[in-house]
């Protein structure tokens, strides 16, 4: 068994009810090895009490460097994709199931690495945690790996995208693509499709929230 496998972000999670004190903390995790090879922990940002909250998988490149979450180009699909299902971007908190960047070295660049369920795991203790401050009124969880996050290992997208079903964590869910699958789109027809049916989940998701209290 190796020392990773026994790790986890729980001994370095305060008790608190404040984000930023949360925040402050989760920039000096050690709860796994992600940390020796990430710029910096990108924590989730955000209103602390938004009614929705928006899941990825891990922070990019651009996320890494800079330390905030979705500032890249899939955040910025995201963004547009927001305002086109009559979403605020600045009323929703953004956060990853995992706090560092996993990548591989190719030459200059730093290709994205899908963190392993460890990972995930030993992660979790800071999505408890935001979630448990912020009490969001619906969570959307952008790709599969945020998704069986909240919903188990089990859970797949393909046969519940777009559902509004209930967590431990999240009283309610709803999971779809992560906005880097549409820009990864072969042709520019398939991508519109793909931003179509987004957009369609994500005022699904806004109906859904503006009718839970």
């Amino acid at each position: 068994m190796t020392a990773n496998s026994e790790r986890s972000a729980a001994a370095y999670v305060p008790a608190t009810r404040s984000l930023a004190r949360l925040r402050e903390a989760a920039a000096h995790c050690r709860g796994c090895d992600l940390y020796r090879y990430a710029t910096q922990t990108v924590f989730g940002e955000g209103p602390a009490r938004a009614k929705m909250v928006f899941i990825g998988e891990q922070p990019g490149d651009k996320e890494d460097r800079s330390g905030h979450p979705f500032v890249g180009p899939a955040g910025a699909l995201l963004h547009d994709a927001m305002l086109a299902a009559r979403i605020d971007p600045k009323t929703v908190y953004i956060t990853n199931a995992v706090k560092h960047f996993k990548f591989i070295q190719r030459g200059k660049k730093r290709l994205h690495q899908k963190p392993r369920t460890i990972e995930i795991q030993a992660c979790s203790p800071w999505l408890e945690a935001e979630l448990r401050q912020i009490r969001p009124r619906l969570v959307v969880a952008l790709g599969a790996t945020a998704a069986q996050a909240l919903l188990g290992r089990t859970f797949r997208l393909t046969q519940h995208r777009g559902e509004i079903l209930e967590a431990a964590l999240a009283d309610r869910v709803l999971a779809t693509v992560h906005p880097s699958s549409i820009l990864r789109a072969p042709d520019a027809a398939k991508r519109h499709r793909e931003l179509a049916a987004f957009v369609g989940d994500l005022k699904i998701a806004a109906a859904a929230a503006s009718q839970l209290r």
